[in-house]
C-alpha cells in the first residue's frame, strides 16, 4: 500500500528515518517502532504549531492528506498517522492488540518519537474517538481536539449492523476479502479519493478480522461521565443523515464537554469534496489553541 501521495512519495532509505521531499511545504514520510510494531506517518509543513490527524476504521492516513496540505500552507506542522492495522503500519492478527486506548497510546508514541510536547489532536470517526482517548490518557499533551464524526452511544447498533458482516466474512469467507483486495489492486492509482477507496478495500482477512473484533467488542469511546471531565478545548464537527455517525452523538458531545464548540457540516463528505468552509473553521480553531 502506498504512502500519502502515490505521485510524490519517496520511500525512506531506513524505516526509522524520514526522507525530505522536494515539494513545498515540505512533506516527510517516516516510521517508528511501538511495542514491537512498525507505525508509519507523514509530516506536512514545519513549525511549532503541531496538528496530529488520525483516520477512520479501515481507512489510512491518505484520507487526511488534502486537509494536512492546506493546514501546512497556513503555517502548521501536520502529522498524519496510520494506526496499527491500517495503511502501511503493521497488521498483526491478534484482536487484543486493537482498541481505542491502544490507538491513543500509539498517537502519544508518535509525539514522543517526534519529540513534540503537545499538539492539537484530531481525527475522523474512529480517529475522532481516538482523540478523545488521548485527552483522557494524557490531557497535558493536548492543546485542543478536532473531533469529526464521533462514534458514540447512538451509533452502536448501526455500527454493528455495518461491520459485523465484514467481520464474519473475514473470519469465515476470507476468499471474498482476498477477491476484493485483488480487484482493488488492479485500479490505477493517482486520484486522491480513488486511492483512498482502493486503500480501504485492500485488506487481508486475518488482520481485518482481528481489527474489527478488537474495536467492535472493546471500549468504543470514553464513557459519558469521563467525557464530561475532558477540559481540553474542542471543535466538534457533525452532520445529519448518517446512522454510523449520528448527528446526536456529535451534538451531545459538544454539550457534554466543558469547552467545546460545534460546527454542523452540510454532508458527510463536505470536508472532502467542498472543504473551504470547514477547513477555515479547523484552521482558526487550531490557531486559537496556540494563542496562549
Amino acid at each position: 500500500m502506498s504512502p500519502a501521495s502515490s505521485a510524490t512519495v519517496i520511500e525512506p532509505e531506513s524505516p526509522a528515518t524520514p526522507v525530505r521531499r522536494a515539494s513545498r511545504p515540505i512533506e516527510l514520510t517516516g516510521s517508528f517502532d511501538h511495542e514491537g510494531h512498525r507505525l508509519w506517518y507523514t509530516e506536512f509543513g514545519s513549525g511549532d504549531r503541531v496538528v496530529v490527524l488520525t483516520h477512520g476504521i479501515m481507512l489510512t492516513r491518505r484520507m487526511h492528506a488534502p486537509l494536512a496540505r492546506r493546514l501546512a500552507g497556513e503555517g502548521f506542522r501536520v502529522i498524519t498517522l496510520d494506526l496499527l492495522g491500517h495503511g502501511d503500519s503493521d497488521r498483526p492478527t491478534e484482536s487484543w492488540l486493537y482498541s481505542m486506548p491502544s490507538f491513543a497510546e500509539q498517537t502519544l508514541a508518535l509525539l514522543d518519537h517526534l519529540e513534540v510536547d503537545s499538539a492539537v489532536i484530531g481525527g475522523t470517526s474512529l480517529g475522532a474517538n481516538v482523540s478523545l482517548e488521548v485527552a483522557v490518557l494524557a490531557p497535558d499533551r493536548v492543546r485542543g481536539l478536532i473531533v469529526e464524526m464521533p462514534v458514540l452511544d447512538n451509533a452502536i447498533v448501526a455500527g454493528l449492523i455495518t461491520f459485523a458482516p465484514l467481520l464474519m466474512a473475514a473470519r469465515f469467507l476470507p476468499v471474498t476479502v482476498q477477491a476484493v483486495a485483488l480487484a482493488a489492486s488492479l485500479v490505477p492509482h493517482g486520484n486522491q479519493w480513488v486511492d483512498v477507496v482502493t486503500d480501504t478495500l485492500s485488506q487481508r482477512p486475518a488482520p481485518m478480522a482481528a481489527l474489527l473484533h478488537g474495536v467492535l467488542f472493546g471500549r468504543i469511546a470514553p464513557p459519558k461521565a469521563v467525557r464530561r471531565k475532558i477540559t481540553a478545548r474542542a471543535l466538534v464537527i457533525g452532520h445529519q443523515n448518517d446512522p454510523i455517525h449520528p448527528f446526536g452523538d456529535a451534538d451531545t458531545l459538544a454539550v457534554d464537554m466543558p469547552d467545546a464548540e460545534f460546527v454542523q457540516a452540510r454532508s458527510p463528505v463536505e470536508l472532502r469534496l467542498d472543504p473551504t468552509r470547514l477547513t477555515e473553521a479547523i484552521r482558526d480553531f487550531a490557531a486559537s489553541c496556540y494563542e496562549d
